[in-house]
């Protein structure tokens, strides 16, 4: 295939590049150079294209895999630039002063819902929190899976509408 004849193919199935590099990078300017981008590495590449594939597919291909190299750069450079001086302060490994009296009393509220379930939901709960798998317990009690597995489930239900969120 002639130079010209690829440039005029290009050229042909260019628009259809805009709608999906605004789709990748959500923002007009970056999708501009983004379709640059991809205009260039396509006409410097104008060697590896086969004649009679889809060219639509491989401009949809080169973008794609521009971007996700731009993006994976744009990763490593923020990633380096992380460890500044200017960001000390969010890097320090002080450890957070919890409230114990107030941690104490959702503890006390979680053990008090527990204690409250009905014996039924309880007892397969409270060895489902132990560890204990699914089938383990249905031999245990002496119960269905299906039984153990719903009665976890109601178990549960029950003790988020009794524990109120702080």
């Amino acid at each position: 295939m002639s130079s010209t004849e690829f440039n005029t193919l290009l050229l042909g199935n260019a628009d259809f590049l805009r709608p999906y590099a605004v789709t990748l990078t959500k923002d007009s300017e970056s999708a501009k150079d983004l379709y640059q981008e991809t205009l260039f590495r396509a006409l410097a590449n104008r060697d590896k294209y086969l004649a009679g594939t889809n060219i639509r597919a491989w401009l949809y291909t080169i973008m794609r895999n521009i971007f996700i190299n731009n993006y994976r750069r744009g990763n490593r450079q923020f990633r380096l630039l992380d460890n500044s001086a200017g960001e000390y302060l969010l890097h320090q490994q002080q450890p957070c002063i919890g409230n114990s009296a107030e941690t104490n009393l959702r503890i006390k509220d979680v053990h008090m819902a527990v204690y409250n379930l009905p014996i039924i939901f309880k007892q397969p709960f409270m060895l489902y929190f132990e560890g204990y798998k699914y089938y383990e317990i249905a031999a245990m009690l002496n119960e269905p899976l299906g039984t153990v597995k719903s009665r976890i489930h109601f178990a549960r239900k029950m003790l988020k509408s009794r524990i109120a969120r702080y």
